[in-house]
């Protein structure tokens, strides 16, 4: 036998019903030498193991591999002759792209092993500044970076972005991704100012993944109409350690994804995981379950500071390290007002799902996904630390109940970098439990900075409380912008909270304000749970300090611009027995809007709606007013009742 016969020989096999010769076919195709052979004839002999492979049965699998393995090795070898001799665009019209996807189809060898990652340096313009350019995340096929000081959320210019010398289309932000990038490779990132003017550069690696575990290998179909639940879960539980779940584009339905431990997940563009909004047959977290000794208890549904059953997350994670979800796909929480916005404050079998969950975690990080229509809160890190979330957009109708963006609640060192915001409540709300939570947990949320972000569309651009009963301590929100929020910075508290409910070092600065009804709302007399409107959490005077007293200790807004406001420039109070230690006001620029709308400034009793107020301070100890210009208000521009020390400059 020829190995020109081979193909012929095994159809017959294959229509026939017979294996009697795949002995001889295999034989006769692994002795040809190609060592001595031009790159014609191994493409010649590729096609022909090619045809072979195709009618073969691989359940005589140890014929079978050896012609595969055999398959691979001749594409690398061809592969290494066409980069020797400059061959590349003969093997396009050779018919190599298909030899390559049938190499993927079965599974034999993936596309990157024959993508040359050549770097051709950028040159440097004449007399060019510097750009900083920051690494914030990479992972095996994405890298985030930062200009830093080139803009808030969008660039202050247009800037040009090579990959190894090659201009990759990014969008016009300061934060921006890169996706399709190989594997445990490195890059040469170079940044140019449209003009020439400015000229950063820096090297990365990506991180390098195991294996690659494609959902369809798993039986998803990602048709839209299936429940592709158990499949895509089943590749999550079988991915090895520092492996990829793949979801290729298609639209999978799901009634709950749970992670693992050191494994990647990437949504391809046009990747869509759509939650199926039956409330049948999503899991759900009982609120408190006690030790088998009675001594101890696990919480684990939450909502809204306290344990209370809730569906799991659609995306969840309980007690999980090391995942990194990314992509330029899409996760979708189907919801609506005919699902789960129907009657939004009734428990429903158990309280609305997440539609990211996370509890007990650490090192999770979520990076250029689109996450929309959420049950409930949008992202929801629960007493997880070393989180990161990169150039996402939230996106959820504005009359959407209490789809807030992002609710760390007693979580420790975050990053929250380039996200986009358009929802229907709190674009980030920090939170840290009601009391119960609080005083048994005693665990702030802390060490939390925002940069770059977009904030539309909410109630709140960002929030702290209402439950905040463990504190918030060192957050720090910069270059960011806020448009149409009804409130720029939100603080609400209480009394009730409790002594934990602390909250110092709260830093906002570098801030663009436009159409933001109350730029700064500071209310310790938020009219929130069933006792909101008691005499105990919105009378004026002064209450005994005790164990259910909060506290506010620093606050500090610098160099703000907010343009068009429309209600009040600033609405602070605190507690007459426990007052707001420190305010400082610096740089701070508000003007108002030609037809102001008319609404309450904070939420409290006692508190009327008006428009075009100035700055009201109230309850405070120690007040910094340096530069703060208001232009165009009616009425007195600063109203300051029951401070101990007024400074101004």
């Amino acid at each position: 036998m020829v190995i020109k016969d081979c193909p012929g020989a095994m159809k017959a096999q294959y229509e026939g019903n017979k294996k009697d010769r795949y002995i001889e076919i295999t034989q006769c195709l692994l002795a040809e030498n190609l060592s001595e052979k031009g790159i014609n004839d191994k493409i010649e002999y590729a096609n022909i193991l090619k045809d072979v492979l195709e009618y073969m049965d691989f359940q005589i699998y140890e014929l079978y591999r050896s012609l595969a393995d055999r398959y691979t090795e001749t594409l690398k070898d061809i592969y290494s002759d066409s980069m020797q001799n400059e061959y590349s665009e003969y093997l396009s019209s050779a018919g190599w792209d298909e030899l390559l996807s049938f190499g993927e189809k079965k599974h034999f060898i993936l596309r990157q092993w024959f993508e040359e990652c050549v770097r051709t340096p950028v040159t440097e313009p004449e007399n060019a500044g510097s750009i900083a350019v920051k690494i914030l995340l990479t992972t095996p096929s994405s890298v985030t970076f930062e200009l830093c000081g080139k803009g808030k959320y969008e660039t202050d210019g247009y800037y040009k972005v090579y990959l190894n010398g090659i201009e990759t289309k990014c969008e016009n932000t300061v934060v921006k991704s890169i996706f399709g990038l190989r594997s445990g490779t490195e890059y040469e990132l170079t940044v140019v100012k449209e003009d020439n003017s400015e000229y950063g550069k820096v090297l990365f690696s990506t991180k390098v993944e195991s294996y690659t575990l494609n959902v369809r290998d798993f039986g998803a179909t990602g048709d839209g109409e299936s429940d592709d639940t158990h499949c895509i879960q089943s590749a999550i539980m079988s991915c090895p350690e520092s492996g990829k779940v793949l979801i290729p584009a298609g639209c999978y339905r799901v009634k709950g994804l749970f992670l693992k431990s050191n494994i990647f997940v990437e949504l391809s563009k046009g990747a869509v995981i759509k939650a199926i909004p039956e409330r049948k047959g999503h899991g759900v977290f009982p609120g408190v379950l006690l030790s088998s000794d009675g001594k101890s208890e696990y919480d684990l549904g939450t909502w809204e500071g306290n344990p209370l059953p809730m569906f799991s997350g659609i995306i969840c994670g309980i007690g999980v390290e090391n995942v990194y979800i990314y992509g330029e796909g899409e996760i979708d929480g189907a919801a609506d007002k005919d699902n789960w916005w129907k009657d939004p404050k009734v428990m429903n079998i158990a309280y609305r799902p997440r539609l990211f969950f996370v509890k007990d975690s650490k090192r999770i990080y979520l990076q250029g996904i689109t996450l929309k229509n959420s049950p409930s809160w949008t992202m929801h890190p629960f007493f997880s630390d070393d989180l990161g979330f990169y150039n996402l957009k939230v996106l959820n109708p504005f009359d959407s109940p209490n789809t807030d963006g992002l609710d760390p609640e007693s979580c420790r060192n975050i990053e929250i970098a380039g996200v986009s915001f358009s929802l229907g409540d709190d674009c980030i709300a920090v939170k840290s439990g009601k009391i119960y939570m609080g005083r048994k947990f005693r665990r702030a949320s802390e060490s939390i900075r925002v940069h770059n972000c977009l904030m539309q569309n909410g109630h709140g651009a960002v929030t702290i409380g209402s439950e905040m009963a463990g504190g918030v301590k060192n957050l720090t929100v910069e270059d960011c912008d806020f448009y149409d929020t009804d409130r720029g910075l939100r603080i609400k508290t209480r009394r009730g909270r409790g002594r934990d409910a602390v909250l110092d070092r709260i830093i906002f600065r570098n801030i663009k304000m436009d159409h933001v009804m109350t730029p700064f709302v500071v209310n310790s007399f938020y009219f929130c749970d069933p006792d909101g409107k008691t005499d105990y959490v919105q009378s004026r005077d002064p209450f005994p300090v005790d164990e259910r007293t909060p506290l506010i200790k620093r606050l500090e807004f610098e160099d703000i611009d907010a343009e068009n406001c429309h209600v009040a420039a600033a609405y602070i109070e605190g507690l007459p027995e426990a007052k707001i230690e420190e305010l400082i006001m610096r740089h701070v620029k508000v003007s108002y809007a030609k037809e102001p709308k008319c609404d309450v400034p904070a939420m409290s009793n006692g508190v009327d709606k008006c428009s075009l107020k100035g700055v009201f301070i109230r309850n405070v100890r120690r007040v910094t007013l340096d530069h703060v210009d208001i232009d165009g208000n009616t009425g007195d521009k600063f109203i300051v009742e029951n401070v101990d020390e007024l400074n101004r400059g």
